[in-house]
């Protein structure tokens, strides 16, 4: 679950003088991949400007509809257009959950078992499996250990870790236990470290044995959340790359379960669900 700082919070109770919308409703649909909450909204339909004031207005937990973020979709046809809003109301360059849901979505709306969609990392195909999950293509994985990151002076963000990059950056970094992690504690000084000058998404992990491992992440603009798929890519091409897995890798957060699949090529699936929890409008 996304975590608000006091500072965020008095920014969005000051964003209330600016207006949802100036006469028209804005609709939007509720959806999850194991507990990561995205709301889905058509570019087409949006009758103001998604500002960053607005974005984390609506996301807030309290004063909006609550969301790890919102997924705008433009266009239709062979390739609509995603764009991936974080709460902070940043422009994600991929999220691995929030493509899957788009492209659950997707189908929905057009039909058929696959789609093709456009994002800043590039295009990505989604497929509809025959038990329902939503499987993608993330691309590939970019990984560079501690001994080669180190893209300025001073201190490093963890003793040990690995940068991976998978159209967004990520810093890996195994723990003795996750879930003894005070997360608002350990993940934002790392997230914002002087070597990740984007920021970087964080993720706590622990090999289990076999091909699973144990994870907890803190988004980049969001904060702690129940799961992420990027996150999970990220930190399977670690735990690969450091001898402690083998593709599949299945990766167990505090949400549910994603599987990784990684190639000789580092090129990645993902797979798991993503489900539709609500539909609504937001108004002034």
């Amino acid at each position: 679950m996304s975590r608000v700082s006091r500072e965020a919070s008095q920014s969005i109770a000051a964003s209330r003088s600016e207006p949802w919308v100036s006469s028209a409703a804005m609709r939007f649909e509720k959806w999850h991949g194991i507990g990561n909450a995205y709301l889905v909204m058509e570019q087409a339909d949006l009758p103001l400007e998604l500002t960053a004031a607005r974005v984390e207005r609506i996301c807030h937990p309290d004063m909006g509809a609550g969301s790890d973020g919102i997924l705008v979709i433009s266009g239709e046809g062979a390739a609509p257009r995603v764009r991936i809003l974080n709460p902070d109301g940043s422009e994600a360059e991929f999220s691995g959950n929030g493509t899957r849901i788009a492209a659950g979505y997707l189908l929905g709306r057009d039909g058929g078992d696959e789609v093709a969609m456009e994002t800043l990392k590039g295009s990505i195909h989604g497929l509809r499996q025959a038990d329902g999950t939503i499987t993608i293509d993330a691309g590939r994985a970019s990984l560079e250990s501690d001994a080669d990151h180190r893209p300025a002076g001073g201190e490093p963000p963890a003793e040990r870790y690995r940068f991976v990059s998978v159209g967004n950056p990520h810093c890996v970094i195994e723990v003795e236990d996750p879930d003894r992690l005070d997360l608002a504690v350990a993940g934002p000084p790392v997230e914002s470290h002087p070597w990740f000058p984007n920021r970087a998404n964080v993720e706590f992990y622990r090999p289990l044995g076999g091909n699973d491992i144990r994870m907890r992440v803190w988004e980049r603009g969001a904060g702690e959340t129940l799961s992420s798929g990027t996150s999970a890519v990220a930190a399977s091409a670690a735990a690969v790359a450091n001898g402690w897995c083998e593709s599949p890798v299945t990766v167990r957060m505090p949400g549910g379960e994603l599987r990784v699949e990684l190639d000789d090529e580092a090129r990645i699936t993902l797979v798991g669900p993503a489900e539709e929890i609500c539909e609504g409008e937001l108004r002034d």
